[in-house]
């Protein structure tokens, strides 16, 4: 697998899958968890996401036990997620993405982070702030880069802007939900979707400003699996599978879907690919940040990779043209 150029700040490239840990395992039993990132990065995926509020504290120590015991810190690129609420406040703040990249040093046991990104916006916060602390971290090398998840492309260009001009480096990386579904419900409180039609401007931006695009969701939570039907939406009860049923089951995804599968016949490649193949063939740098837990899901999603699907295609998929 080719790796995809350098995001500014690295000193490894991305690789073009971003595997999530936050459900590989257990720091009780890692050895499994273990297993499978040695696959991974057997397979090329050399960039793994984490997240200061994942099982509290628990996938930072497990992916750093794991870089730890395998020696290859300096091969890997660590993403990291920090400044989310919580029930006392709103953490976007000096004090919170300070205190979120010590704990995540703390517990994976490295001295630096190669992307941090804020796993929250608080749009009532003034950029500034927020961009010199982040600056002043990468200065002192806990930081190579940083970015936002969940920030709209507004609170981007405004954060950037204000780095260009008083001379700091600016937001890398964005992490907002995307895929070929539109997202009628947010998941989470104060998620952030470029899909769907309603995105169309923030995917037209990152496409002009170059930034590089770290989606979750690809698949929309499941719904592209296949397991998704108009008629059995009721008979789902786990907690992933009912957020995929109330954020897209919705007519107008089940047409993308339907669409989806003929085109996924025609080319003889799975539901799923198609729907990845979808997110990788924008007009804009995309690295999924996808949650593989099986060697055969992580090997379909990197032959995705290759299929590159025309703007007619994606037109069709979108259902805004027809054949």
């Amino acid at each position: 697998m080719t790796l995809a150029p350098a995001i500014p700040g690295l000193r490894n490239p991305v690789s073009p899958i971003v595997q999530g840990a936050m459900m590989l395992g257990s720091v009780d039993d890692p050895e499994p968890a273990y297993a499978l990132f040695d696959a991974f990065f057997a397979r090329g995926i050399n960039t793994f996401d984490t997240a200061h509020v994942y099982g509290n504290g628990k996938v930072d120590r497990l992916l750093g036990g794991w870089i730890a015991s395998r020696g290859n810190r300096e091969k890997v690129n660590v993403l990291a997620k920090g400044a989310h609420h919580n029930a006392d406040r709103r953490r976007v703040t000096p004090f919170d993405i300070t205190a979120d990249i010590h704990d995540c040093l703390a517990r994976m046991k490295t001295d630096y982070l190669d992307l941090f990104v804020l796993h929250r916006d608080d749009p009532s916060a003034p950029v500034g702030p927020i961009v010199e602390t982040l600056h002043q971290h990468r200065e002192a090398g806990r930081i190579l880069a940083y970015g936002g998840s969940n920030w709209t492309h507004e609170r981007l260009a405004e954060a950037n802007a204000y780095a260009k001009e008083h001379g700091l480096t600016p937001f890398a990386v964005s992490s907002p939900n995307f895929s070929l579904a539109a997202q009628h419900e947010e998941p989470w409180p104060e998620c952030v979707s470029i899909g769907g039609p309603a995105g169309e401007a923030a995917r037209a931006w990152y496409a002009q400003a170059g930034m590089t695009v770290i989606p979750w969701s690809s698949l929309a939570g499941g719904f592209f699996s296949g397991r998704f039907r108009r008629d059995n939406l009721d008979s789902f009860d786990s907690t992933f599978d009912t957020l995929a049923v109330r954020c897209y089951a919705r007519e107008d995804n089940f047409q993308r879907l339907d669409r989806a599968e003929t085109l996924s016949r025609e080319k003889g490649l799975t539901l799923p690919q198609i729907a990845l193949a979808y997110v990788v063939s924008q007009p804009f740098d995309v690295r999924p940040l996808v949650g593989c837990r099986t060697v055969e899901e992580i090997e379909q999603n990197l032959a995705a990779l290759d299929v590159g699907l025309t703007p007619e295609e994606i037109a069709w998929l979108e259902l805004r043209s027809d054949r």
